[in-house]
């Protein structure tokens, strides 16, 4: 394995899930699809580089450096940065000006990502309103009714993850899938489950939104994935 994760819930509604990594030695993974903003850090030499990582539509191939320690902060969904515009980030990434110990962004400067004081960092975000919520797009996943019409929904939604609703949910679905395929259950059940018509349907939205479609999850083939885990 090219690289290894820790990471842990949050407190913060902010923050969905933090994570850090090493990577043994130069390879390449598969990067699932994701909703989610990301905080990233990673060290090279004594030098430290972050940015953000923006939503992602379908899965891509992502290559992995040897020898490197990575800091995430995967963000709830429904927070994003003020800077740069989701549809800049889409499939992307912005980086912002870092030194050994601090990061620059906006017009804050702050600490570095780090794993155990991510929280502190986002809080920062949050009071300089370099990182913004939109109650909107949070409301409508856990499925309370809009208190706005359809148009403007979508509106939120491609303004926070530059994604359609229905794309948001179908990725969530598809991790899901994923996390419960590799831990050992039966692909039938979880399409039933998860409310797909049936495995080849479940297998192209696998294939789409993983890279890799029920099957390779389920013998291990699948190889290297980005961060997959039960919430």
């Amino acid at each position: 394995m090219a690289i290894h994760f820790e990471h842990r819930a949050s407190d913060s509604p902010a923050i969905e899930r933090v994570w850090r990594s090493h990577s043994d030695h130069e390879e390449s993974m598969t990067s699932v699809a994701s909703a989610h903003w990301t905080l990233v850090a990673w060290r090279v030499g004594r030098e430290w580089r972050v940015a953000a990582q923006g939503p992602e539509a379908r899965a891509s191939t992502a290559p992995v450096p040897p020898e490197t320690e990575f800091v995430g902060i995967r963000l709830a969904l429904g927070m994003r940065l003020a800077q740069p515009a989701t549809d800049r980030i889409v499939g992307d990434a912005a980086a912002f000006s870092a030194s050994k110990h601090s990061v620059r962004i906006g017009d804050v400067t702050l600490p570095v990502p780090a794993y155990d004081d991510a929280e502190d960092l986002v809080r920062r975000l949050i009071k300089t309103e370099r990182l913004l919520s939109d109650p909107l797009v949070i409301n409508a996943l856990r499925g309370e009714p809009p208190a706005a019409s359809i148009r403007t929904v979508r509106r939120h939604f491609l303004a926070t993850t530059g994604l359609t609703a229905a794309t948001v949910r179908q990725i969530e679905r598809a991790r899901a899938a994923a996390v419960r395929i590799r831990a050992g259950q039966v692909i039938a059940d979880v399409a039933y489950d998860l409310g797909y018509y049936d495995q080849p349907h479940l297998s192209r939205s696998l294939t789409r939104f993983l890279g890799h479609p029920a099957g390779a999850l389920r013998d291990g083939t699948a190889g290297q994935l980005s961060l997959l885990y039960k919430t």
